[in-house]
């Protein structure tokens, strides 16, 4: 006969088998868990403040990169504005004095476009094999043309050949009422660029001869240059003629360069840069505080109202924040190459003592602009040989660089989450069978428990029943 008593209900025994059970397991198994949900815990917040650094250092390098562009120099001394930029514009360096300029823009100089004759085929018209010249400036180049080309094929070669690129000419087709001509075009301007084309029957070009005006109007013969030749750019500069090849003017006016843009009059105002170096100024120390203040930050406990830690932040303990602000506030302390202007102190930069931040006075950067006129050296300060910004990205580059520190340390972190993560798993099984196999036992226990009390109640009933009938005999 089946027993009655169901599995770990402790019917038989009286006693609750599932809660020891329970209780056992947990007991084995919470000295495992503990560690694992710290490790887990401490893992989590590490890799969530490695990903936070990575994004700091790669907004600072981006910060420090556009700060120091030779393109765009952000640390000029002097200030160059047109009156009128559609006219002309132009940039001043710190070898510009004040000053004010007219500069008068009597024509831009032009660059060379010439034309071939029409083809009545259009583009697939054949070319006769052989070797086609291209001329322009004293330069020469040379292209062999293959059996079975067409006016399209001739086309792309010019386009594809690296040399006539790199002299800046280019080549199309352009499809008139007579036919489709090849047309060639230059990035260079000035008197004597036009482009000369020889060796090829239907694609010969004298770039001399003009063609396409009123008083020579284009004809499927016509070949040459398109309605004028290239000519220098007609500019005077407070009324001295300053001839120029191209439409920038570098040595026209020491320490200023003009860009021309079109026929006019404007004036040209140089004067100090104060206002866009303060500008320029403050955009790095906004960029050095906001990683020097995050990167604490992340190293920084919660307080209770009396000032002691409770939570822990993402890197509390870890050495690699304070490696990264040692870093960075190396360069800082170092003297630059200036002649005047060496330490960031001149220019009312300093390190505030308590938050490790840079704070900026404004009052004593305007003084030295003005009173010591150290303007025309933060630009060497900052950007020159060797600049504080150079020695930044520098001092970083081994923490933000691919495969550097930062990555490095991901990868250990994540091997980290992936051994945790295989712990516990380990974990669930080895408790998943602990508890199968307590289970088994006390549910045998308790059945055989009830088997001895259901024995022990039928002897007793027996006894009882033979003493009553002694007590009846």
């Amino acid at each position: 006969m089946a027993s009655p008593i169901l599995p770990g209900t402790g019917l038989g025994s009286g006693l609750d088998t599932g809660a020891i059970v329970k209780a056992l397991v947990n007991a084995d198994k919470a000295a495992k868990q503990g560690q694992i949900d710290r490790g887990t815990a401490t893992n989590t917040a590490s890799i969530s403040g490695i990903g936070t650094l990575k994004s700091l250092m790669a907004a600072f390098t981006k910060s420090m990169t556009e700060l120091g562009s030779k393109t765009n120099p952000q640390f000029p001394g002097f200030a160059a504005t047109s009156s009128d930029v559609k006219i002309a514009t132009a940039t001043a360096t710190n070898s510009a004095v004040n000053g004010n300029y007219v500069v008068e823009v009597k024509s831009l100089a032009t660059s060379s476009k010439v034309a071939s004759a029409a083809f009545a085929g259009g583009t697939t018209s054949a070319i006769p094999t052989g070797t086609l010249t291209i001329k322009q400036s004293g330069g020469t180049f040379n292209l062999d043309i293959k059996a079975g080309a067409t006016l399209q094929s001739v086309r792309d070669s010019i386009n594809a050949d690296a040399s006539i690129k790199g002299a800046g000419i280019s080549a199309n087709i352009v499809t008139d009422s007579f036919g489709s001509r090849l047309v060639l075009g230059s990035t260079n301007t000035g008197s004597g660029s036009d482009i000369s084309v020889s060796g090829i029957a239907g694609l010969e070009i004298d770039g001399n001869n003009v063609v396409g005006t009123a008083g020579s109007p284009m004809t499927a013969a016509s070949a040459g240059s398109i309605g004028a030749l290239a000519v220098d750019a007609d500019v005077t500069v407070d009324g001295m003629s300053v001839p120029s090849k191209s439409n920038t003017l570098d040595k026209a006016i020491s320490g200023l360069t003009f860009n021309l843009v079109a026929k006019g009059t404007t004036t040209v105002t140089v004067s100090a840069n104060t206002d866009g170096l303060k500008a320029s100024v403050q955009k790095f120390v906004d960029a050095y505080n906001a990683i020097a203040n995050s990167v604490t930050a992340l190293t920084k406990p919660s307080l209770d109202d009396d000032g002691k830690p409770t939570v822990p932040a993402a890197l509390t303990g870890d050495a690699l924040p304070r490696s990264i602000l040692a870093a960075i506030r190396g360069p800082l302390s170092e003297t630059g190459a200036g002649d005047k202007l060496t330490v960031l102190a001149q220019l009312g930069i300093t390190t505030n003592q308590k938050t490790g931040a840079l704070d900026f006075d404004s009052t004593k950067f305007t003084a030295a602009m003005n009173d010591k006129k150290l303007g025309g050296e933060v630009q060497e300060l900052f950007t020159g040989n060797n600049g504080l910004l150079e020695r930044m990205n520098k001092a970083v580059s081994s923490f933000a660089e691919t495969g550097g520190i930062l990555d490095q340390r991901t990868t250990s972190l994540n091997k980290t989450k992936t051994k945790l993560t295989n712990d516990q798993l380990a974990l669930d099984r080895r408790i998943e069978t602990l508890t199968a196999v307590l289970t088994k036992k006390y549910n045998d226990m308790d059945t055989l428990v009830g088997k001895l009390k259901a024995t022990a109640s039928n002897i007793t009933s027996m006894f009882e029943a033979m003493t009553a009938q002694q007590k009846n005999s």
